[in-house]
Formats: C-alpha cells, structure tokens, sequence
C-alpha cells in the first residue's frame, strides 16, 4: 500500500510539473491567434476569441520574418554540418589514434572548458575583424565549427568502438580516411545525431553571438531580429507571441522527429564509456 502511495505521489507530482511546463506554452500559441490587445485583458483570456492569423501575416508581410527565418536556417544547418564533420574526426583521433602530444592536448581541450564563453568573445571578435568576417554568416559559422564539447562526446562513444575491427581493416589496405568514413562514421551515428540535435538547437537559439557579430539586419538570425522587434513594438503582446511561435516551432518538430536517435545517442555513449 505504502509502495502504490508513494508511486502516485511521483506520478502525480509529474504530471503537475509537466502541465506547469506546458502552461506557458499554449498560452504562448493562444495569445498568438487573439487580435490586438485581448492577452492583456482583465480577467485574463486563455482561448482566442475570435481567433487570428493577423500577427503571423504581418510578421511575413510588413516585418520580413521569413528573410531572418532563412538566416537561422542557413546558420543552424552549417553549423551542424561542420561541427558533426570536425567534431567526429577529431574525437574520432583522440580515441583510436596514437600521436605525439595527444594527451597534453586532450588535457588542454578540458582546462578550456573550465573558461567562460564570454571571455573569449572580445578575442574572437578582433580575430574575426581582421579576417574581414564580422557582420556576415561566416563570422559565426566558423567559430562554431568545432567545440570542445562536441569532440569530447565523440571520443567517449568512439573509445568503445573495436580495436580488432580498425586494424583488420588496416591490414586489407584502408586509409585512415577510408576507415573514418567507411566504419567509424556507422557505427558513431547514435552519438553524431545527438550531437547534430545539440548543435542545431544551440545554434538556432543562439542570441548573444550572432547579436555581436551581425551589425546590420540583413544577416539576423529569428533570436536577435525578435529581440529588436520587441523592442519597436513592446506593447504588441500578440505579435511578440507568434514570433516566438516561429522561433521555437522548427526546433521543437525538429526533437520530436529524432527525440528517439537523441536520447539512444546519450544512453549508449553513458554506458558504453
């Protein structure tokens, strides 16, 4: 009795935080479908009435959403390419392959996570300048080609994959290169599509990079062009709503779609390190 007590109790209190979690959220989407001024009536509405798609045309219409809908696109989509590309060989190296110095580097690459992203900014940012990249998609592109998070997740699912295997492969003749793209890449997709799911979410709802580095309104990304569209239309409830509806719609299909392969992704790179 005490066991199905105790069991209803977690249950129960699950759910409760799970609603309290989604509250917003359909609130978020119904304010989005009410006309001018209805979210901030008293008492407050929660259902549209009558409901709209108004503040969806003038996004598309008068505020150009979908030219920084496209910027994010193209942003998230290269930086996921790239990271999964890089991140993979590297982590792929640091677990299979024996070089001078691999271990100093590998001790390096976990001090530099002890640094604060921001500290790195101003750096970057004068680096970028030079290089002639600052106010366009490349500037934040590159630096987020590799990361240490991204080549430490790799080498730990990769550390599992067989010794045996690599060198039979060797022996018949295969590159390195023909051995990573050929084996290592198949047997690491469970971890590559967790890491491509992270780096595609992060990057999408990256605000303060892209904020620094973008100085003119063609190249912003959804986060940022929101963020200034906030500010010119501060009591326009509704329309700041179904921004954010195109901001975090993409993103929440895109993990409801491969949720699966993310979380094996995780499970399997726990157990097998």
């Amino acid at each position: 009795m005490k066991r199905r007590a105790g069991s209803f109790t977690l249950h129960a209190a699950l759910v409760l935080w799970g609603a309290a979690t989604l509250v917003p959220l359909l609130w978020m989407v119904s304010a989005s479908l009410m006309p001018s001024g209805q979210s901030l009536g008293l008492p407050p509405r929660f259902l549209p009435h009558p409901a709209t798609i108004v503040h969806y045309r003038e996004l598309f219409t008068r505020l150009n959403i979908g030219r920084y809908l496209a910027n994010s696109a193209i942003l998230a989509t290269s930086v996921t390419l790239a990271s999964v590309l890089f991140n993979s060989m590297a982590g792929y190296a640091f677990a299979k392959l024996r070089f001078r110095g691999r271990r100093r580097l590998l001790a390096l690459l976990v001090a530099l996570m002890l640094v604060p992203a921001q500290i790195a900014m101003l750096p970057l940012f004068l680096l970028l300048k030079v290089l002639g990249l600052v106010n366009t998609l490349g500037g934040v592109i590159v630096p987020a080609m590799a990361s240490v998070f991204g080549i430490l997740l790799v080498r730990q699912y990769a550390q599992s994959l067989s010794d045996d295997l690599l060198d039979a492969a060797r022996i018949e003749g295969a590159g390195e290169f023909r051995i990573y793209w050929s084996i290592v890449l198949p047997l690491c997709r469970p971890v590559l599509v967790t890491l491509a799911v992270f780096t595609f979410l992060a990057t999408w709802n990256d605000f303060l990079w892209p904020l620094i580095v973008l100085t003119g309104d063609a190249h912003y990304t959804l986060p940022v062009a929101l963020a200034n569209l906030a500010g010119e239309h501060v009591q326009d409830t509704e329309l700041m709503m179904a921004g954010s509806v195109l901001t975090i719609l993409p993103v929440l299909v895109l993990f409801l779609a491969v949720q699966r392969y993310y979380l094996d992704g995780i499970t399997l790179g726990s157990v097998k390190g």
